[in-house]
């Protein structure tokens, strides 16, 4: 069981990330390589990626367990910046004693008998080739295992964010707690959630950022250094095949030309205008002045050209414009599905 404990200051202070951390989507993705069992939405995507790693992840593999500990320095706080190369430029600039702090802690977690890769020991000591190796790891990895999916992941955790927005809109803070239930639970002052262990994490009035991340499953993770930036990070919603649509290139990319014939027209134009923050079947049928029925029609054509997203939540529907959708509004050949 994990408790988080909110002062009235923490309560100003949440804040749901506005975009999947790099860093977190590589931690959470190479433990499910290596796990046992799976979840079926992501088997796809494994049975993809897992044959050609690049060799330059042996030391992830290192790093980054199936299951138990893995080592906080490489999941830093980004401070909002969630490119790449920014990501893993904050990993490499770990504090010497910070790096060795959790890597002698990954080091008592390994099994007795297993020693340490020398690369470990050269990483704990901030070893300048060793760190260098690192950042072949985390890039060489993120290009192979995610680069290729990454408006799918894109696209599910805004899907996220706009539930969570319509929450935090329509309940306020104690909205917004609710609406991740059963995820987490949230009686106040205590956040609640399943945990492998028994934690208690006092925030003091530091805040929570909350995390999305796609590759998050089952139950939220957190950092065991109680001194960084209080982090939970949560699973979010999925539909099986993801990774096929990611492959034939959408969402993301411009749709192709048989589904952009498709979308001709001044209805479709004005479902995708309005979808800026997410909008419900019910709600868009008011505000367009259409059917229900012509709603889900219209978003179904939108949908399996990869320029929205539906999430089920509740009794609704919330759709959510793509990278794609929005690429489409904004180019100037966008313009001409008003007509």
């Amino acid at each position: 069981m994990l408790r988080v404990q909110f002062t009235s200051e923490d309560i100003t202070r949440i804040r749901v990330a506005a975009e999947p951390d790099p860093l977190w989507e590589i931690t959470n993705s190479f433990q499910i390589l290596g796990a046992r069992g799976t979840p079926m939405v992501f088997a796809e995507w494994r049975r993809s990626v897992r044959p050609s790693l690049p060799a330059a992840s042996r030391l992830l593999a290192e790093l980054l367990p199936a299951s138990g500990y893995s080592p906080d320095f490489l999941t830093p706080d980004l401070g909002g910046r969630f490119d790449l190369p920014s990501a893993v430029e904050t990993v490499l600039g770990t504090a010497k004693t910070d790096l060795r702090k959790d890597l002698e802690r990954l080091a008592v977690s390994r099994p007795r008998l297993r020693p340490v890769p020398s690369d470990v020991r050269a990483l704990a000591a901030g070893d300048t080739a060793a760190l260098g190796r690192l950042r072949a790891a985390l890039c060489g990895y993120h290009r192979h295992a995610l680069a290729p999916f990454w408006p799918q992941i894109r696209a599910r955790v805004d899907a996220d964010r706009a539930i969570r927005t319509r929450a935090l809109l329509e309940g306020g803070i104690d909205g917004l707690l609710a609406s991740f239930r059963p995820l987490l639970r949230w009686k106040p002052p205590v956040l609640e959630a399943d945990y492998p262990v028994r934690r208690v994490l006092q925030l003091d009035g530091r805040g929570l950022l909350l995390q999305p991340s796609f590759f998050c499953t089952r139950r939220p993770v957190t950092l065991a250094d109680p001194r960084m930036t209080p982090t939970l990070v949560y699973p979010i919603q999925h539909t099986l095949g993801w990774a096929a649509a990611s492959r034939k290139g959408t969402p993301g990319t411009t749709a192709g030309g048989a589904e952009l014939a498709a979308l001709i027209g001044r209805t479709r134009a004005a479902v995708l205008e309005d979808l800026t923050d997410g909008r419900t079947t019910g709600e868009l049928a008011e505000r367009l002045s259409i059917s229900a029925q012509d709603v889900s029609y219209h978003t179904a054509v939108l949908r399996r050209a990869g320029l929205l997203l539906s999430v089920r939540r509740s009794k609704n529907t919330l759709h959510t414009i793509t990278p794609a959708g929005r690429t489409l509004l904004t180019s100037p050949s966008g313009t001409s599905i008003n007509g």
